[in-house]
């Protein structure tokens, strides 16, 4: 991935003038004089990415999604703290670890407890189809017991990223001479936040009163796991819907000043700037590699037994009983929360590169200076070598490709176990045949 020196993103931007003509001209020592517009860059040149109270003042973004990022910390998936201005951080000895530490000790109890409890039940299962649909309640405990593995295990490089963002805004209104806004982030962020636990109840008490051998009480343990799983669509949602806002703002912005002056440094702030973006797009991947990896794979298994079950039942029945309505419950909330994750990643990454693109192609190379047309190749060129995908370090893009993936990765799934639950139904049946025949 690559990564910007913040030494050379300052040159990049003081670069715009002479920094000693700059100081002169702003002491009044300057000869011709100081305009508004170099007193405006001349004074957006002062501010600092990395100076905690700058980015503080700047980091909307953080400001804006803090609830989330709360209820992450209440339910222990994600001790991240802001540690002082501008700064997110992860300790093991923070605050917010030890609450972790001990709230997660405390749901192992009742999840070891219920789990106990579901295991029992898969033993005493005899049939093939009661045994996958007795899997699906132990799966929705597994969530539990990677937290430490796919939460804090990534808690470092996610505090990380969320710092980025913050030294991202400074160097957006350094450049743009506006402050980065997220339209009705805030509003959404708490109509997730109240979503993502109603939801949570929603389905649970959905399965308990449609499946049978679900208990009420057996809910108690998958609240906080249902939760979690709502909270990471969302987060996800909210990042990429970001990264999507500052691409946005940044191509109208792009288009505005090269049309007012299509100058090389001009060119060369913003070609910085957008490797900023990309680069946040990419570490978006990279910091939540574990996390959605396996999240992945967690919502292919159930979507799967889902619908195996549900056709199953379907099959020996012939008829749409509760159980089946629970099954379908299952698979569409699963499907919902896989489509969305996939298809906010592709929606981000269009925007990332396009508004951009489209202004450099359209741009007259030939009424601009030398300098300027190499500045415009080097953009084009950086945006090439920096392609806007979203990498879960390696183990494959998300986009909506990888929602064709999964589909069709489940569709040969299920057609084994449904060739295997037809060889059955027909063993059954031969079986009954034979039976009847000794009979007479």
């Amino acid at each position: 991935m690559f990564r910007i020196p913040d030494n050379e993103f300052e040159a990049a931007i003081n670069g715009t003038l002479l920094q000693k003509d700059i100081t002169k001209l702003a002491k009044g020592e300057g000869k011709y004089g100081f305009n508004g517009k170099d007193s405006e860059r001349f004074m957006r040149a002062q501010l600092k990415s990395r100076h905690g109270e700058t980015v503080e003042k700047y980091d909307q973004f953080y400001r804006d999604h803090k609830l989330l990022l709360k209820l992450f910390q209440l339910l222990a998936v994600m001790p991240i703290t802001r540690s002082g201005p501008g700064l997110v951080t992860f300790s093991w000895k923070s605050s917010a670890t030890t609450y972790a530490l001990i709230f997660y000790s405390l749901m192992t109890l009742v999840v070891l407890r219920i789990g106990y409890e579901r295991v029992k039940i898969l033993q005493t299962t005899k049939e093939f189809d009661e045994y996958i649909y007795a899997i699906i309640f132990i799966l929705f405990l597994i969530p539990h017991f990677w937290i430490p593995f796919v939460g804090w295990g990534v808690a470092k490089k996610v505090a990380e990223y969320k710092t980025m963002w913050g030294h991202f805004q400074v160097r957006y209104y350094r450049v743009t001479n506006i402050t980065l806004q997220f339209p009705k982030l805030k509003i959404l962020i708490v109509i997730l936040f109240v979503g993502c636990l109603i939801c949570a109840v929603l389905f649970l008490l959905s399965l308990s009163s449609m499946l049978d051998g679900y208990p009420l009480w057996h809910t108690l343990a998958y609240y906080h796991i249902i939760t979690m799983i709502n909270m990471n669509c969302s987060l996800w949602y909210i990042n990429s819907r970001a990264i999507k806002a500052a691409s946005k703002g940044l191509s109208e912005c792009f288009k505005r000043d090269i049309t007012a002056e299509c100058s090389s440094y001009m060119l060369s702030q913003y070609r910085f700037l957008w490797l900023n973006l990309s680069e946040l797009l990419q570490m978006l991947g990279t910091a939540y590699a574990r996390t959605y990896s396996t999240y992945i794979i967690f919502m292919s298994v159930n979507i799967t037994i889902a619908i195996y079950g549900a056709f199953s039942d379907i099959f020996d029945h012939g008829e749409f009983s509760l159980k089946v309505g629970g099954l379908v419950v299952c698979t569409i909330y699963c499907s919902t929360l896989l489509f969305i994750f996939c298809d906010c990643s592709h929606k981000a990454t269009l925007e990332v590169a396009q508004g951009v693109q489209d202004t450099l192609l359209s741009t007259n190379v030939l009424s601009i200076d030398m300098q300027a047309q190499k500045e415009v190749d080097l953009f084009i060129q950086a945006i090439e070598m920096n392609p806007a995908i979203v990498n879960l370090s390696g183990y494959g893009n998300v986009n909506r490709e990888l929602l064709s993936s999964v589909v069709g990765t489940v569709a040969i799934y299920l057609i084994v176990l449904l060739q295997f639950k037809l060889t059955l139904i027909a063993q059954n049946q031969a079986i009954g045949v034979q039976n009847a025949v000794k009979k007479m």
